[in-house]
Formats: structure tokens, sequence, C-alpha cells
């Protein structure tokens, strides 16, 4: 039962991401770049050197973290969730900052931050309300 709710909090979370993308484009009027959907999308080679870096850092961290945690302190394994989190906000800000100061098309940095958000929300929202816990 909890991967049918997991789908479906991926699918809302997923259309809420589109159309507010779409608000923002007809809002702002960004125009919409074509990216490939499986592609880290890398805007320069400091951008890919960077990214790389971070996730190797990230993944060794939260690698170690789960280790320690599920061995050493099993019931504090929800503390995983703020490495991860702030792994994922660096990744989403190092994007649009790449985006902004190095395309031509500076206004998608927005879109990339009003995405972050979003899933920011949406994890802290799951987790608060343990949605994805068995009854």
């Amino acid at each position: 039962m909890s991967w049918i709710k997991l789908c479906l909090i991926l699918i809302i979370v997923f259309v809420l991401i589109s159309i507010v993308k779409l608000f923002l484009r007809n809002l702002l009027q960004i125009e919409k770049v074509k990216k490939e959907f499986f592609s880290f999308n890398y805007i320069n080679k400091s951008h890919r050197k960077i990214d790389k870096g971070l996730r190797i850092f990230s993944a060794v961290t939260l690698i170690t973290l789960s280790y320690v945690l599920l061995f050493y302190y099993e019931e504090l394994i929800s503390l995983l969730l703020i490495p991860l989190i702030v792994f994922m906000v660096l990744d989403y800000i190092v994007r649009a900052f790449f985006e902004w100061k190095y395309t031509e098309h500076p206004k998608q940095s927005i879109l990339t931050i009003s995405e972050m958000f979003l899933i920011l929300i949406a994890v802290i929202v799951v987790f608060e309300f343990k949605l994805l816990v068995p009854n």
C-alpha cells in the first residue's frame, strides 16, 4: 500500500512542479529551453567539476552516515534526512547559480529555485505528516 502512496505523491509533486513552472514561464516571460530528460545538463566545465565533486562528497557522506546510524544509532535513522535535504538544496543552488551566471537564459534559474522549493516542501510535508508510514 505504501508503494501506491509513494507513486501518488510523486505524481502530485511532478504535476505541481509542472504547473508552477508553466505559470512562472507565462508570468515572467521565461523562454522554454530544451533539456534531455535523464541528463545532468551541465552548463560548462566548471559546473561539471563542481557538480561531480558535490555528488561524490554527498555519496560518501550519506553512505558513511547511513552505516553509522544504522548500526550504532538505529533509533536516529531519521536524522539521515537532514544531510539528504542539505545536499539536494546545494545541488539545486549550484545549478541555479550556473544558469544565472553563465547561460544566455538567466531566468531559467528562477525555475530551478522554484523547483527546489517545491521538492523541499513536498519532502517536509511527507515526513512531517508521516504519509509513507504504514497504518
